[in-house]
């Protein structure tokens, strides 16, 4: 799949409304304009995204589960407090006699327990925990990843805009010289009206050239601009070109195997595929872990105060407190024997989940597989269409300047001077988009490698 559409000299006028509507956001300032490089590009995207501050919130949770399970292996410490209210027949709270009376009777206790053994449960939680802290931050790489990819790709498709206007541009002028040398020779008896019209016909899809080109970049830029999460009025700036050295770079050669294993240990999807994996491993022992019998030891203390109303032999409540102060410690054994088949679904359930993040690591590694060796067939692809591109250009290019010259001196007629005209200006085309294909193409190589994507 390319990277950059095919802009034909005669296409494109469907973008003409489009562009309109916002060229406005992008047009020229007294202000001088921000330079933007590749890099700055995509760490603006990177500080200003809504889904990379998403994701870094998800890992933000899955660091608090992680401390919340650590915690659960500490011992509980509660404290509570009751009073009731009772009228009629009640328990003598200092006699422990029946009687009638009306009663307030106010409780305080402070209890606390502890696991001895649970299955392991609250441990193998830990480490589930851990791990998805880890899946979690893997994960907010994939999405950062991801995000680099389309800047990258927006950044070239400025930059290819960029010149495709500047060639636009220089074709308008060659065409104007025509239109006007025309003129002149219409003048002196050597041309007629129909060398004028086909003139004027070739500067007029000159100008809607330039129209679609200039509209084209300015729709790039207000992509990029977006991706960045810059808004509309602050979006003026220019990209920084690649050089001639990025080019000598990008035609370096690769081995699909080495681009493959390498990217294995860097590559955010497959460190995130492991991680679920050996998530989903552990949950298995947690499910399990919850068949067992669990051990509790428990402890705890308590007293009350009690008022009986009209009574005038109500103790003082210091005296009550102190006679009525009780504590006491125990252990406490559950053994599951049957729960809906409970515990035996959730093992399963986890090992069915289990094999899906098996199958879903081995998925990941297979397309990681696809995408690279596809990613070094398209620069290698890339860099022989650079190669043919140039050199079309360049005789076309030298096939058009010894037809200009002979055309200034009449002994060419204007449809073939047109025509290599056209020749040439294709060729031209054709020969940027290859150049910026083959940069794109070789940052991919990077993008897979871990590598900073600069120019």
């Amino acid at each position: 799949m390319k990277i950059f559409t095919n802009h034909g000299l005669f296409s494109r006028l469907s973008c003409l409304v489009a562009a309109g509507c916002i060229s406005m956001c992008f047009s020229s300032s007294a202000q001088a304009q921000e330079v933007i490089t590749i890099k700055q590009a995509v760490e603006r995207m990177l500080q200003n995204n809504i889904n990379v501050k998403q994701s870094a919130l998800d890992v933000a949770t899955a660091d608090v589960n992680l401390i919340q399970s650590r915690a659960a292996l500490f011992p509980t410490l509660n404290a509570g407090a009751s009073s009731d209210l009772s009228f009629g027949r009640s328990l003598d709270q200092t006699t422990f006699q029946i009687r009638n009376q009306a009663l307030s009777v106010t409780n305080g206790r402070l209890s606390t327990g502890v696991d001895l053994f649970g299955g392991l449960v609250k441990i193998n939680q830990i480490r589930q925990n851990r791990i998805l802290l880890e899946a979690g931050k893997s994960a907010l790489e994939r999405t950062k990843n991801d995000l680099v990819l389309q800047v990258v790709t927006s950044y070239f498709q400025v930059v290819f805009n960029d010149d495709l206007l500047k060639a636009s541009r220089e074709q308008l002028i060659v065409a104007q010289q025509t239109l006007e040398r025309e003129n002149a020779l219409l003048e002196a008896g050597n041309k007629t009206m129909a060398d004028i019209s086909q003139a004027k016909a070739q500067v007029a899809t000159a100008e809607l050239n330039v129209t679609n080109a200039q509209n084209q970049l300015t729709i790039s830029y207000l992509t990029l601009a977006q991706l960045m999460e810059m808004q509309a009025d602050n979006a003026n700036f220019k990209v920084v070109a690649p050089t001639i050295e990025d080019i000598n770079y990008a035609q370096k050669s690769y081995n699909v195997n080495e681009v493959f294993t390498e990217a294995l240990t860097r590559y955010p999807n497959i460190r995130q595929a492991q991680l679920n994996r050996e998530a989903a491993e552990v949950g298995v022992k947690v499910a399990k872990g919850f068949q067992y019998p669990t051990l509790s030891l428990n402890a705890g203390l308590g007293s009350s105060y009690s008022y009986v109303f009209d009574d005038d032999d109500n103790q003082p409540f210091s005296d009550q407190i102190n006679q009525r102060f009780n504590q006491f410690v125990g252990l406490s054994l559950q053994i599951p024997v049957f729960n809906g088949l409970t515990a035996k679904s959730n093992v399963k359930r986890a090992k069915i989940q289990y094999q899906g993040f098996i199958n879903q690591e081995q998925l990941e590694k297979n397309n990681l597989n696809k995408v690279v060796a596809q990613a070094v067939a398209d620069l290698r692809a890339a860099d022989a269409r650079y190669g043919s591109t140039e050199k079309t250009f360049n005789a076309q290019k030298d096939a058009f300047m010894v037809i200009e010259e002979r055309y200034n001196v009449g002994l060419v007629n204007s449809l073939d001077y047109n025509t290599a005209r056209t020749n040439r200006n294709r060729a031209e085309i054709d020969f940027i988009q290859a150049k910026y294909d083959l940069l794109f193409r070789s940052k991919v190589i990077d993008f897979y490698l871990g590598r900073e994507i600069t120019f």
